[in-house]
């Protein structure tokens, strides 16, 4: 029941920013630990072992904390750890403000998106933004809810922490640029195996939500995405809302032809495709709030 708090509460009231103006934020704290590894051990030859200590280190550090923390005997401390690092609210209110400013323009929809994506956006048209948000709500639903949510119901804090430093470490050094394809290498693989299942439960969940008759295009495109996971809550959204995501970006000033996914789909996208994403984000959380009732229950 522990999760089932925690979950509410994240999505009640978010990440405070009266708060986490005053104290930074565990999400900060972990990056900042993860940059000082990179500058510090990211040198000279086996960079590839370097990395795979770090990331070790990393993983017993945050397991030794989450040990810390679920010795304290109250339900309290785990509640607010689980609504701190999931991301629901937070990821609710980016996307739903991708929607809102491209109701005033397609500039202001090029900031906002630039919020939450990594990809160029200078010259992007209202369908592209509005792609880019509905791309990063399934992306982001799996890794920033459904993910630390299933691993902290199987581990406990220690599986949660584990899973937060791991993704979070992912984002900063799992790139394959020069100076982190090797020492990255660690840090990338295993968030690849960590969210094997969450990403595809989070699909099954998507799926679920938006009452679509066959889930047989999902299983067939998903595997033929880019990224070994984030192809399942996207095919899955893609299918859902019956639009085209995916397809041609630019990243870094160079145009990438990716194909689409559910091609055949809408893909002259508008804000209220936006606000059907963020429907079915608060659709799929309801259903996964649900299932982790169940899972207490049993």
């Amino acid at each position: 029941m522990i999760l089932v708090f925690g979950m509410l509460l994240d999505a009640a009231i978010g990440e405070p920013r009266l708060l986490w103006s005053r104290v930074p934020h565990p999400a900060i704290l972990m990056g900042r630990l993860i940059g000082w590894c990179d500058k510090a051990f990211n040198t000279g030859d086996n960079k590839r072992v370097k990395g795979a200590a770090v990331v070790m280190g990393l993983c017993l550090l945050a397991g030794l904390l989450g040990w810390a923390l679920k010795s304290i005997p109250t339900a309290v401390v785990d509640v607010v750890i689980i609504a701190v690092l999931l991301a629901q609210r937070s990821l609710v209110q980016h996307v739903r403000a991708v929607g809102d400013a491209l109701r005033l323009s397609v500039g202001d929809g090029r900031m906002a998106v630039a919020m939450i994506v990594g990809r160029d956006t200078r010259n992007m048209g209202q369908a592209a933004v509005a792609r880019s948000a509905i791309e990063s709500a399934a992306e982001n639903l799996s890794d920033g809810v459904i993910a630390p949510a299933f691993w902290f119901a199987i581990g406990g804090l220690p599986g949660l922490l584990i899973y937060k430093i791991i993704n979070t470490a992912d984002s900063m050094i799992g790139y394959r640029t020069e100076r982190h394809e090797q020492f990255g290498w660690a840090a990338a693989r295993l968030d690849d195996l960590l969210n094997l299942i969450p990403a595809r439960l989070t699909a099954l969940l998507i799926w679920a939500v938006t009452k679509r008759p066959h889930i047989q295009p999902i299983l067939q495109e998903a595997p033929r995405h880019r990224s070994p996971n984030a192809g399942w809550p996207e095919a899955a959204m893609a299918h859902g809302l019956d639009i085209a995501l995916s397809g041609p970006r630019s990243y870094d000033g160079q145009m990438h032809d990716f194909p689409y996914v559910n091609g055949d789909g809408e893909r002259d996208l508008t804000p209220i495709h936006v606000d059907q994403a963020v429907y079915a984000l608060w659709k799929t959380w309801a259903l996964g709030l649900c299932l982790a009732s169940v899972i207490f229950i049993i």
